[in-house]
Formats: C-alpha cells, sequence, structure tokens
C-alpha cells in the first residue's frame, strides 16, 4: 500500500509548509503526541488532494499541524489494522458501509451535530451514517448508480431491461458498437453494480426488522428469490443475450463507454468525467427493470467523515469534523475534487445549477436501498460477486447461489 503525504501545516501562526512526498508499504505510523497539537488524516488519494488546502487553514486557525496522508489502497482493512494497534489517524474518510464494521472493532467514536446541523443534511445521508441509533460519520457526498446512454446511439430511454438488450443487439448488429451493455461483471463478479437487476429480478439480501434496518439472520441469498434472480441475470450472460460479460470490468466499463463502443453504461457520478472529456452525448436516467419484474432498485451510498476511537487527538478530530467538515465550502471542493452529489443541502444548491447530472443521478437513485452498513454486509461481497460471474458465464444458477449462500451463512456465524 502506498501512502503519501499530502499537506502538513505548521503550528502557532509559523509559515504554512507542504510535506515532502513519500512512500512506503504500510501505513505511517500516526505520532502519539497529543500535547503538540498534531491531527492526521487519512483518506484516497482524490479526496486527500482536495482536503489539502482546508487542513491547512484548520490548522492555521487552531495553532495544530494538520497531515492529510492519501492511503491508495484497502483503505478501511488498514485503518481498523492500524487502530488495533495503536498507531491509526485520528480522522478517517471513506464510505458509510464501513460503519458497522468500523464500531465493531471499536475503531470510531460517535459524532454529536446539533439538530440544526443535522437538519442542513439529506435525510438519507444522515440515516446512512446513523448505527444503532448513534451518528457516527458526517456526509459529505452521496452516491447511486444511474443508467448513462449515449443519446447518438440511443436518442430514447429503454423503458425495460429487454429494451436496453434489444436496442444494444441491433446496434452491435448494425455495427456501430461492439457491446450491447457496459455493466462491470469481471471475473470475480461486482455484487454493487449487479444489485439493481438482482433487486428487479426480486431477490433481497437481507430482510427488515420493525425499526426498518437490516436483519442479518434474514438472509436472502438462497432463498427461491435469489435464484429466481438470478435465473433472470444467467439470460443475459455470455451463453445467453451476451449483455452481460465477465470480460467487462472496472478496469474497461467507462472506457468502453467514452470510447463509443456501447450506448449503454450502468455507473455513477464518477463515470461522467470521461463522457465528458471523450466529448460523448449522454443522458442519465434510471435504471431499467425486467419487464415482468420489480422496479430495479441500486444502492444509495455515502461518503464521511469518521473521528477515530484511538487517535492520539480526539478532541481536535472532533471539531474538525463536526464543525469544520460541515462547511459548505469544504462540501463543494470535495465535489469538485470528484462530482459525486454533495450530502450538505447548501452545497448541493450551491452546485446543481451548474451540473444538471446531480438532480438526474438523484432520480435514478430516489427508490434506492440504503447500502447495508451493518457487519454481516462484509460476508456478501466477494461470495455473491462470484456467484454472479460464475452465472453469467454459464455456471448452474442454483449451485452457483446454494454455493454462494453456505459461504456468507457461515461467516455469518
Amino acid at each position: 500500500m502506498r501512502i503519501r503525504t499530502t499537506g502538513v501545516v505548521a503550528a502557532f501562526a509559523m509559515a504554512l509548509a507542504l510535506a515532502g512526498c513519500g512512500t512506503s508499504d504500510e501505513p505511517a505510523e500516526t505520532s502519539t503526541d497529543a500535547a503538540g497539537g498534531k491531527l492526521v488524516i487519512w483518506a484516497d488519494d482524490k479526496r486527500a488532494e482536495a482536503l489539502k488546502p482546508f487542513a491547512e487553514k484548520f490548522g492555521a486557525e487552531n495553532g495544530v499541524t494538520v497531515e492529510v496522508q492519501a492511503v491508495s489502497k484497502d483503505l478501511q482493512t488498514n485503518f481498523v489494522t492500524a487502530s488495533q494497534q495503536g498507531a491509526g489517524p485520528d480522522v478517517v474518510v471513506g464510505a458509510h458501509d464501513w460503519i458497522g464494521n468500523m464500531v465493531q472493532n471499536g475503531a470510531i467514536d460517535p459524532v454529536q451535530l446539533t439538530a440544526e446541523q443535522k437538519a442542513g443534511f439529506n435525510e438519507t445521508a444522515i440515516a446512512a451514517t446513523s448505527y444503532n441509533g448513534q451518528l457516527y460519520g458526517v456526509p459529505y457526498a452521496m452516491e447511486n448508480l444511474a443508467l448513462i446512454r449515449n443519446t447518438e446511439l440511443a436518442p430514447e430511454a429503454p423503458k425495460t431491461i429487454e429494451d436496453l438488450v434489444a436496442t444494444g443487439k441491433k446496434l452491435k448488429a448494425d455495427g456501430k458498437v461492439s457491446e450491447i451493455l457496459c455493466l462491470q461483471v469481471g471475473d470475480k463478479g461486482d455484487a454493487y453494480h449487479i444489485y439493481p437487476f438482482y433487486t428487479s429480478g426480486g431477490g433481497y439480501l437481507f430482510g427488515t426488522g420493525a425499526d426498518g434496518g437490516y436483519d442479518p439472520s434474514d438472509l436472502g441469498v438462497g432463498k427461491p428469490e435469489s435464484v429466481e434472480a438470478f435465473s433472470k441475470i444467467a439470460k443475459l450472460g455470455e451463453k445467453g443475450e451476451g449483455a452481460l460479460k465477465r470480460s467487462i470490468s472496472d478496469t474497461n466499463s467507462i472506457s468502453t463507454f467514452a470510447g463509443g463502443k456501447c450506448a449503454f453504461l450502468i455507473s455513477g457520478p464518477w463515470a461522467t468525467a470521461d463522457a465528458k472529456k471523450a466529448e460523448i452525448s449522454y443522458d442519465i436516467s434510471n435504471i431499467p427493470g425486467f419487464a415482468d419484474g420489480e422496479a430495479a432498485r441500486p444502492f444509495i451510498g455515502a461518503q464521511a467523515f469518521y473521528v477515530a476511537s484511538k487517535g492520539a487527538n480526539k478532541a481536535l478530530a472532533q471539531e474538525f469534523v463536526t464543525n469544520y467538515t460541515t462547511s459548505t465550502e469544504v462540501a463543494v471542493a470535495l465535489y469538485n475534487a470528484e462530482a459525486r452529489p454533495p450530502a450538505l443541502t447548501a452545497a448541493l444548491d450551491q452546485v446543481k445549477g451548474a451540473d444538471p447530472d446531480l438532480a438526474k443521478f438523484q432520480a435514478a437513485g430516489a427508490e434506492g436501498d440504503p447500502l447495508p452498513a451493518i457487519p454481516e454486509m462484509a460476508a456478501i461481497w466477494d461470495p455473491f460477486g462470484k456467484a454472479e460471474a460464475a452465472i453469467v458465464g454459464g455456471a448452474d444458477v442454483k449451485g452457483a447461489v446454494d454455493a454462494a449462500a453456505k459461504t456468507i451463512a457461515d461467516q455469518i456465524k
């Protein structure tokens, strides 16, 4: 794993100084000298770069040193491990579905926002970053998948998956595209991206309890509904319509669309930059469902700031997360780093006029399902994805689903 220190702020009104770039194979050890007023923040590359000037400003205003460290790979895993070793940061930036695992491992503390502060955020984002009745993160962005369509190749949005496939097959037969659909599968599958089709087919991951939260004791994978959903997905696979292919992965799905080689891409806000750069004329709409199925429901996710429970300077971390990252200025800067809809309403209002895509992505996610933040969700990703890849490749549906269900159930126990 690579870590790059992207910014360091000198303390007590000294001139601001930037830290030099360095790399290592393991996370840089966080200083435990809390008396020195040092705040260490871990984020991925894009967020770290965007946070740099605000970290400098916060440091200068509070007379402290702030280091923003870019963790390029396995951020959640490395954070939890470092936390257990007492060598983690004070603040970490990441997805809301990390919460259950981080809380279970004692890696993060609840954050305290006033009622007025909470009211300034999208309600779904606040709900997503809450766990067991407590708020554990300050959300800054939301995200969901949608159908991104090349309007020169496909002027009309398809109403059903069958409509989409029919259009894609005709375009391919006419030599205008090489792929029916760009939806990343890869050799190991991709539970996140196939989930809308899975829900349209009638499948579910976890049932819900009386409080509306996910119930890990009700595992949907392995139930008849999941077999039926994957049977529908199988018909789109390599031995069926050829719309879903393992050769389409996270490394080429967006570039294939941006290259004009497929008319339809199922992806998130992060994909539009490549389409714009390639000058593709596109539109964004709901992911269609099966003609005889339910609505296709994408996952709704949030990105957030968390306070490390074992950080060296927890009071300073709480101040930064609750009273600084809640500013419109910071939220807009993070949006500019990567165009995901801001969770802060004032920030969304500020940027949406210049980016009509934001409202379209929100509309596409209006009926989506919150990405489960329970610890048991960690058991879903790999077995579910492998079952998907096998089924797309032509494997026996029930056998693949049953194997995934057993693996998941065994891990949850």
